[in-house]
């Protein structure tokens, strides 16, 4: 998987300065603000050229007035996107826009369900997933993947038994799933959708990560048993783009659409989008073809170094490369990481001294005690850089 010399991923960006949040405002979660930063899902990577080119003109026209984003040059963009790389007939009139992703999930929860329902999700789980449902009054009915031979799967007993509860309304499915990687198959797909129609659940897919997938992505429209069901993605994380506002939704119902633009436009007052959003998009969605396939490249070679580094310093953690996303998730269990005080020294050890910021797993739920997520979308260097520390820091736990 060579990476062509047009786009060099190893070239560091200085981030500091420019209000990001994984740099300047690391101290917000770790308490110390000289720390080098593997925690918030963006990349230290420039994003590509044409986006770049294309945002560069638009400035130069110099005037930024109100917009829109339902034309066929955006809608028609998103959905030539899915045909030309994953094969899906979507119908460009079923998109609608949203400020971001989880702004779209929370409308849709809202309007699939009352407070007090409940919403399914496999656990360990986006950490802003419980935060939203929280919020919104809705209860959070959690299926925990099963790590068997360091692959996740889904508890098909345990999935079925929560479905079929009378407050189950939704299921909320990342895919691919965000922390552990994995990329859902046809059949696994299948499966949930024929559980979900047999006890009426509906299925918000979250499918921000559908871009840096390594095995192969089906998107939840090549499954679906009915319409009530929504996609919601963006190229926020792909292309590296979250800071310029957008995101996206497949709803295939009419009457759901029409209450959703309802929410967005009238009781939000959010109807005209920030342009260099919509114009990322279709830039991205254009022409980004050649840059995306070299970053997967590079972010699956950083992965790699994961593996060959960790494994080679200590066996028992026995990683796997992911199917998908540029997140490592280490377990540490074996290793005896696997309290909350001997991750409390853990932390502390790479804070204090090895003066690293890596995202402790229960942060993702119960089931991720004993894991830490690595962000590598980063150049090499500074894989490298948080691999000694972890390595270092590992060997003191004691």
């Amino acid at each position: 998987m060579g990476v062509p010399e047009l786009f060099d991923f190893d070239r560091v960006v200085d981030r500091y300065g420019t209000y990001c949040t994984q740099w300047d405002y690391v101290a917000d979660r770790f308490g110390h603000a000289d720390l080098l930063p593997f925690t918030i899902s963006d990349m230290d990577i420039e994003t590509a050229p044409c986006i770049r080119k294309t945002l560069a003109q638009r400035l130069e026209h110099g005037v930024f007035g109100y917009s829109r984003w339902n034309h066929a040059d955006f809608k028609g963009a998103i959905s030539a996107w899915f045909a030309r790389r994953y094969g899906a007939q979507l119908n460009p009139e079923t998109l609608v826009y949203g400020p971001s992703v989880i702004y779209v999930i929370a409308q849709l929860v809202s309007l699939w369900s009352a407070p007090g329902e409940g919403v399914l999700v496999h656990t360990p789980a986006y950490d802003a997933f419980a935060t939203m449902l929280a919020a919104n009054d809705r209860v959070l009915l959690p299926c925990p993947l099963l790590k068997e031979q360091g692959r996740y799967q889904i508890d098909w007993a345990n999935f079925e038994q929560q479905a079929a509860r009378p407050e189950c309304r939704i299921l909320l499915l990342c895919s691919p799933h965000n922390p552990t990687g994995r990329v859902w198959t046809r059949q696994e797909l299948t499966q949930m959708a024929a559980i979900c129609q047999r006890h009426g659940v509906k299925v918000i897919s979250d499918d921000i990560h559908m871009d840096i997938s390594f095995a192969r992505y089906l998107p939840w429209s090549e499954v679906a048993q009915d319409d009530h069901w929504a996609l919601v993605s963006s190229g926020s994380k792909s292309f590296n783009i979250p800071a310029l506002g957008g995101a996206y939704a497949v709803i295939p119902s009419e009457p759901v659409r029409t209450a959703y633009l309802q929410q967005l436009k009238a009781a939000h007052g959010l109807s005209s989008p920030p342009i260099l959003g919509i114009l990322a998009h279709i830039s991205a969605y254009r022409e980004g073809d050649a840059w995306l396939d070299a970053l997967k490249a590079y972010l699956h070679g950083n992965l790699q170094r994961v593996a060959e580094r960790l494994n080679g310093a200590f066996p028992a953690i026995g990683y796997q490369v992911p199917e998908a996303t540029y997140l490592a998730w280490i377990d540490l269990n074996g290793l005896g990481i696997d309290t909350t005080e001997r991750m409390d020294r853990l932390q502390h050890l790479l804070v204090a001294k090895y003066k690293v910021a890596i995202m402790r797993g229960d942060t993702y739920g119960p089931e991720g005690k004993g894991f830490v997520r690595l962000n590598v979308g980063c150049s090499r260097c500074k894989v490298d850089q948080g691999l000694d520390a972890l390595i270092g820091a590992l060997g003191e736990v004691g």
